[in-house]
Formats: structure tokens, sequence, C-alpha cells
């Protein structure tokens, strides 16, 4: 059985597990429960009533949420001539080709949180795609990490996009913000990917789509929200 340090079961004590909370009540508990002497991160767990062994039922994509994360992601840029220069001028951290490509390969280089790359860079950064798969680097066109304008992407990335996905059990796993956010910082970072998630609904999907919705701190107790308060 996981035992749970003193900070986490004080702070349990303030939620009622029973309850269903509005995102504004959600919020507020969120700050309270943090338990870590640093900013937390507001992370958010969606249950959805998908079958992710279906095709046209497997959740994925990308949003740039209206305040960001609280963090800037390091961003590396796999593209040729003009679009290499175009990311460079977004402030993407690293642009190149194969060289990049060949340093990830045989020095174990992954100073970066992102790889956007050009279709025609995709066949090159195939070859490793065993290494990046596990390490959630391989880009791909559903959450905008493919692209033929990187430059745009870059810039997704430095406001603030995230990239959800449904695990196999349905679960969207995601982050929010930080817990220095404004409550309605982290109130409409919340909506807005709760209804983007909604509105993508699969039309395969019968019935009760969410199952359930919690947030929570980093290492901080859950706080389950009512999902009938977003938008249908």
């Amino acid at each position: 059985m996981k035992k749970f340090g003193k900070k986490y079961v004080e702070a349990s004590k303030m939620i009622d597990k029973d309850k269903l909370y509005t995102t504004e009540e959600a919020v507020e508990l969120v700050k309270k429960t943090a338990t870590t002497k640093f900013d937390s991160t507001v992370e958010i767990a969606i249950n959805l009533n998908i079958d992710t062994k279906k095709a046209d039922q497997q959740m994925r994509g990308s949003i740039v949420l209206p305040f960001g994360t609280g963090k800037t992601k390091r961003v590396c840029v796999l593209a040729k001539g003009a679009q290499a220069d175009e990311a460079k001028k977004a402030g993407a951290d690293f642009v190149g080709e194969a060289e990049l490509i060949d340093k990830m390969a045989k020095e174990n280089w992954f100073d970066f949180d992102v790889i956007v790359a050009t279709p025609d860079m995709m066949p090159a950064l195939g070859k490793i795609g065993k290494v990046l798969g596990p390490k959630g680097l391989m880009p791909n066109p559903k959450t905008g990490t493919v692209t033929t304008n990187p430059a745009q992407t870059v810039e997704d990335i430095k406001k603030g996009m995230i990239e959800y996905r449904a695990d196999s059990y349905g679960i969207v796993h995601t982050s929010v913000g930080k817990v220095s956010f404004k409550n309605e910082e982290l109130i409409e970072n919340i909506a807005y990917l709760v209804n983007t998630i909604i509105k993508a609904k699969p039309l395969t999907v019968k019935g009760n789509y969410i199952n359930s919705i919690a947030i929570s701190s980093t290492m901080g107790p859950g706080i389950k929200l009512d999902k009938n308060s977003f938008d249908k």
C-alpha cells in the first residue's frame, strides 16, 4: 500500500473526496493543497469513455493555452533553407538538418523538449524513431510538430502550446499552468482544454463521453471537478 507524506495527508483533509467541485472551487483548493517549496505545476486528468484500440477513437492533438503553461520549452527544428531561417527568427533553440539527427543518434544528444520537423526531414528522422518514441519526442502531424510552417509552430510552442493524448486507459494527462498563476488564468486554461476535448468527441462514441475530470498540483492530492460545468 502506498504511503503518503505528512504534507500530502494534511492537504488531503481539505478535500471532500465525494464532492464534485466547480472549477473556481477546485482552483482555490489546488493552490491551498500545493505541498512543494517550488512553483508546482497544475496537472489535469480527463478520463474519457473511449476505446483507444479503435483508430477513430484515438484522442491526440495540440492547443495553445490562453495563458500558457508557465514553462519555456526548448525547441529543436529540423528544416532546410528558408524554413530553417524562419524558424530561427521565430525563436527556435536549435535548427539544423541531418547533422542534428546524427548528433542525437551518435551522442545521445537531447538537450531540448520538443522536435519540430518539416515533412522532408521525416524519413531521416524515422531511422531513430525507436529512440525518440519512448522519449515522447517523435514529431507527429496530429500535434502540429510535422509541418511545412515550422516557424509558426515554434511561436505556438513558445506561447504555451501543449500536446494532449489519451493513454491506453482513455485518460488524458497534461498540465494547465502553475500554482502561481492567477485564479482566472487557471480557470480559463482548464476550460479551454476541456472544451477542446469535448468538441473532439469521436462520432462513434455513444452515451457518456467524459467519465471524470480531476486536477492536482505536483505531488498534491486530486480534486474532482463537476464535468457538467463545461460546454456541451
